[in-house]
């Protein structure tokens, strides 16, 4: 549920963003995101105790971690300036639960769980009927934005994998803290000769706050005390609901059509989440099996 509840905020920043003021690019308005939101962060932990020793046990997992939320924010809006929103959103969210899987085999020698295998396949089909275009619209397939896309997804798997690390040792609100500070410390130069009149306007200054401390500070914060107790593939999976909820509020905010491919679309992804929510909880009401008795010395 904290997961799922990351991704519906997740879901709210396309929204947001369209509301901006003119002038205001994807790249500045994601750099701000992450320098606003890790400055709360920082600060609130730092306030309240929430950094402690663990954090320094892995420094270059965290280094990593940081790194991979900055390129998530650099590849993820050069593919959406090169081959269009549509594409670019559906290739990066809808293959980094692909990619989660292959990490996961990759690195530990295991295969996802049937569930997660059933429930991607739900949520990726609804992805792709999401961004179906409406008739009239031409969709534009660039090689180098798709990659790009892929990239995103990449890093997106890359940061979580390496959060889910650091929940090993240190807590959930200090390890989101850290990472995301130093991530919005390497996106910084983004902003050097970046025109920033339009952050400095009422509307502006409400959605950069709306990004930083909501979409970014509140939501992750959730999403890493959720992934303390989930698997990561099921995790990213799991946040699938982030483009559910975009269209939802497309449809209800913007006025965009709702076609019905897109109703179709939304149902797939919302069977694929409940698939995952509903063998979550089933994991957790089984009981731990006891150590048999052969292996007690052991």
């Amino acid at each position: 549920m904290l997961v799922l509840l990351a991704a519906v905020i997740w879901g709210t920043t396309g929204t947001s963003q369209a509301l901006a003021p003119s002038g205001a690019s994807s790249m500045t308005i994601g750099a701000l995101r992450l320098i606003v939101g890790g400055t709360a962060l920082l600060t609130v932990s730092l306030l309240g105790g929430g950094l402690d020793r663990n954090l320094l046990r892995h420094p270059w997992v965290t280094i990593v971690a940081a790194s991979m939320v900055a390129a998530y924010q650099l590849c993820f809006f050069a593919a959406v300036s090169v081959t269009g929103v549509a594409v670019g959103t559906m290739v990066a969210i809808g293959s980094s639960p692909v990619l989660a899987g292959v990490a996961t085999y990759l690195l530990r020698r295991r295969l996802p769980d049937r569930s997660w295998f059933f429930a991607t396949i739900f949520a990726i089909a609804g992805c792709i009927l999401l961004f179906i275009p409406n008739q009239g619209e031409m969709v534009h397939v660039q090689p180098r934005g798709v990659i790009l896309a892929m990239g995103a997804g990449a890093a997106y798997v890359g940061y979580t994998m390496a959060i889910k690390t650091l929940l090993r040792s240190a807590r959930p609100d200090g390890v989101i803290a850290v990472v995301f500070a130093l991530g919005g410390l390497l996106l910084s130069p983004a902003l050097i000769g970046s025109d920033l009149r339009w952050a400095f306007q009422p509307r502006g200054i409400l959605v950069v706050l709306h990004l930083g401390l909501f979409a970014t500070a509140l939501a992750y914060v959730l999403f890493a005390r959720g992934l303390k107790t989930i698997p990561t593939a099921h995790a990213v999976t799991l946040s699938l609901a982030e483009p559910l909820t975009a269209s939802l509020l497309g449809f209800i905010v913007l006025r965009e059509r709702l076609t019905s491919y897109s109703l179709i679309g939304m149902i797939s992804i919302f069977a694929g989440l409940a698939i995952l929510g509903i063998a979550n909880r089933q994991a957790e009401a089984e009981p731990a099996t006891p150590a048999s008795p052969s292996h007690e010395g052991t």
